[in-house]
């Protein structure tokens, strides 16, 4: 059964860093894209970012370029989202999700991914 845990959400003030973890287990796929989702209230769920295991290659949604920073430790299993420079307009519920996928990149498309977590809550304070 493929599981994946998110943790490392939290309050934190404009301006400041949070890095989630994203702890995957129960999935052999030799190739495989793990992304990072968020859902505001009242808002869909939008695409944050993605890597996938082929090539490393790394995917930014605009409004995330430049201050968060997708990376994967493959001997912990685990998909990180450090997020810097936090606004308050960042503040969303945070999942990952994990596809098979053999491409050379990624898609940040909530519809193609196929195992959800249960999401960790992040809250940016003005």
């Amino acid at each position: 059964e493929v599981q994946l845990v998110e943790s490392g959400g939290g309050l934190v003030q404009a301006g400041g860093s949070l890095r989630l973890s994203c702890a995957a287990s129960g999935f052999t796929f030799d190739d495989y894209a793990i992304a990072w989702f968020r859902q505001a209230p009242g808002k869909e769920r939008e695409g944050v970012s993605c890597i996938n295991s082929r090539e490393g290659s790394t995917y930014y949604a605009d409004s995330v370029k430049g201050r968060f920073t997708i990376s994967s430790d493959n001997a912990k299993n685990t998909v990180y989202l450090q997020m810097d420079s936090l606004k308050p307009e960042d503040t969303a519920v945070y999942y990952c999700a994990v596809r098979r996928s053999s491409a050379t990149y990624c898609s940040i498309s909530p519809t193609t991914y196929d195992y959800w977590g249960q999401g960790t809550q992040v809250t940016v304070s003005s």
